[in-house]
């Protein structure tokens, strides 16, 4: 914590009886000295003395003013603190305190109310954007890294599936599940955390769809059930409306709170849990309400405490808890950005019930197919190119889950070499590389002639905000993904990109 202390100017005070004459001298021989502090034989500040405010008088009524005391046009009222006050609890307060802003400098005391110095306003702000700026770029670095780390365990988990497919020792098996379901905790941590931090800069993207409620209520149960079953708990999902009811809503948010009230229920003990979805026609849209509600043990005063304020705990110690916590502040922001605040409430017996409601518009929504996605009419050959080496395994292994084979290039250089042979149907294509970045790479493919020059490119990069998109996009790039990749979003890139392979070659074939 970094109090005033610091920032004060402690040079000696001037009594109540100085001239003005005087001061206005000392103001001349120091062109640094913005204000004076006037205090009493017993050091107790009685006033304050404003340079700028000093010197017009003294252009004004010089003349009648040199000789008269200080304490005539001394502000007899200034703004006093404590030195040992935190200087960003002072800086917030300046907005509600009742003194003018206009008022320049402020009176700095110590314990016992004695003068301790002066210290300006202008230097104390510009100090407080400064750490402002430099808390901006260590979280900055900080997602960064995050993201980087989000994508290291995606590696791990693509490891571990590879594994899970040979023919391994229950010892081994049981240990290659346990680093599984590990990484997959750590990267919904990660990925939480991230998602957290940026809506606290508002910069959480809400990105609604046409959505089947019916297949999304099958969708979590699909995801949550077994895992329930492992726990010894019992999930029952249901869903109260129209089967073919469709709303225009973000499904993968909307999955991602139940995720977090799905697992606050388990994380309370065994039990049953009921996960309800319940949709209803109101005026012109669609009351979708939602809840998760479980008997499972617990204090209930201590659970509503961390459903209501789950960052508030500062006692949080346990790794797990703070997860939870991270989740659950989370799952409140995602819901205020959809238009619905999550409530909480304890059960007559045990447990809670934990949920939202949310008016969002009709939307006709296709039925979900649950069998693997194919992202092309036939097995399309892709060119993955990233100075990562994790990063190029998950992208192979995604492509293996979409039975399209791959190569792999390390940087722009090796990329571009490599595309001129025509034989990729699709380029994933990093963006930060060394030798050569994946833009000044796309660049250099799109002027190829042919297929070479013609071949889909899609950027794999953690930095996807729409300015950096509109770069991409520019540089000749179709579409774009994020990392950390996601499989479904990797598959609707592809199948868009490749889908049509098949009437262009029967076309062509005509």
């Amino acid at each position: 914590m970094e109090t005033l202390t610091r920032l004060i100017d402690t040079r000696a005070p001037i009594s109540p009886d100085t001239p003005c004459g005087a001061v206005a001298a000392m103001f001349d021989a120091d062109p640094a000295l913005a204000a004076l502090g006037v205090v009493d034989p017993d050091r107790t500040p009685v006033g304050l003395v404003y340079r700028d405010v000093l010197q017009g008088m003294m252009r004004v009524a010089g003349a009648q003013l040199a000789d008269k005391p200080i304490a005539d046009v001394m502000d007899a009222d200034p703004r006093t603190v404590t030195a040992q006050t935190d200087s960003n609890s002072f800086v917030n307060a300046l907005a509600d305190s009742p003194t003018p802003v206009f008022r320049t400098a402020y009176v700095a005391v110590d314990a016992a109310g004695r003068f301790a110095g002066v210290g300006g306003l202008t230097s104390l702000l510009a100090s407080h954007r400064r750490r402002q700026a430099d808390a901006r770029d260590a979280m900055a670095m900080v997602e960064r890294m995050a993201v980087d780390i989000g994508a290291h365990l995606d590696g791990v988990l693509a490891i571990t599936e590879r594994l899970e497919q040979q023919r391994l020792t229950p010892d081994a098996s049981a240990f290659v599940r346990a680093i599984g379901e590990t990484s997959r905790d750590m990267g919904a941590t990660v990925a939480r955390a991230i998602d957290l931090h940026r809506s606290a800069r508002g910069q959480l993207t809400i990105n609604a769809a046409p959505t089947r409620l019916r297949d999304f209520a099958d969708a979590v149960e699909d995801r949550w059930a077994a895992r329930a079953h492992e726990g010894g708990s019992t999930l029952l999902v249901s869903y109260d409306g129209d089967p073919e009811c469709g709303v225009e809503v973000d499904g993968e948010r909307l999955l991602q709170v139940f995720d977090i009230l799905i697992e606050n229920a388990l994380s309370a003990g065994r039990g049953a849990i009921e996960a309800r979805l319940t949709a209803r026609v109101e005026d012109n849209h669609i009351r979708l309400e939602g809840q998760v509600r479980d008997n499972t043990g617990g204090h209930a005063d201590e659970r509503l405490a961390r459903v209501h304020d789950p960052l508030g705990d500062t006692s949080l110690q346990d790794r797990n808890e703070m997860a939870m916590a991270v989740g659950m502040a989370l799952a409140h922001r995602v819901l205020r950005a959809m238009g619905g605040p999550l409530h909480a409430e304890a059960n007559r017996g045990v447990g809670l019930t934990v949920g939202f409601a949310l008016p969002l518009p009709a939307a006709v929504a296709q039925a979900e197919v649950h069998e693997t996605q194919e992202v092309a009419g036939r097995a399309a050959h892709i060119l993955i190119v990233d100075d990562n080496a994790t990063n190029r395994m998950v992208a192979e292994a995604l492509c293996d889950m979409f039975e399209c084979t791959s190569e792999q290039a390390v940087d722009g250089v090796e990329a571009v070499e490599m595309a001129k042979s025509g034989r990729y149907d699709l380029i994933l294509m990093d963006i930060k590389m060394p030798r050569m970045d994946g833009i000044a790479a796309t660049r250099a493919i799109r002027e190829m002639n042919g297929r070479p020059g013609a071949v889909p490119i899609v950027a794999l990069t953690a930095n996807a905000d729409p300015a950096d998109v509109q770069t991409y996009i520019a540089a000749g790039m179709q579409d774009v993904v994020e990392k950390p990749i996601k499989p479904e979003r990797l598959a609707i890139v592809l199948s868009a990109l490749l889908g049509g392979d098949d009437e262009q070659d029967a076309e062509a074939a005509a």
